[in-house]
């Protein structure tokens, strides 16, 4: 059976990588899958480092990507919520496909990046 082309790019994931790992995007989609809905300022204080306005980008963008949905409520103060899609759901096994590799090959990818960075031959630089 014939894969079908999902794009001329001659990686087949390559399109999915440049959505998910984009800086923040997985830690967003990541924290809404394992908390459900959340208001901006509780996104915020789940991801330190980030910026309001790279936040806000990001969401703007998963958003588009069908990702994230946002909910405004029209009140006093208005109140803003960000929820992962049933799209998104279906990123939940590899995710956590993701996660596993972590935690077992991590040690070793750091064991490498050592030797490799504690080498000192010339022809690397």
């Amino acid at each position: 059976m014939a894969k079908a082309k999902i794009t001329d790019d001659p990686c087949p994931f390559g399109p999915v990588m440049d959505i998910l790992f984009a800086r923040w995007t997985s830690h967003i989609l990541w924290a809404l899958t394992e908390h459900g809905r959340l208001r901006f300022s509780e996104l915020r204080a789940l991801l330190p480092g980030v910026t309001p306005k790279v936040l806000t980008e990001r969401l703007r963008k998963l958003e588009r990507d069908g990702l994230v949905t946002r909910t405004y409520h029209a009140e006093v103060p208005p109140r803003v919520e960000y929820e992962a899609t049933e799209l998104a759901a279906t990123l939940e096994p590899v995710l956590l496909q993701l996660t596993d590799w972590a935690a077992r090959h991590l040690p070793e990818v750091r064991s490498a990046q050592r030797r490799y960075d504690d080498a000192e031959e010339p022809s690397r630089q």
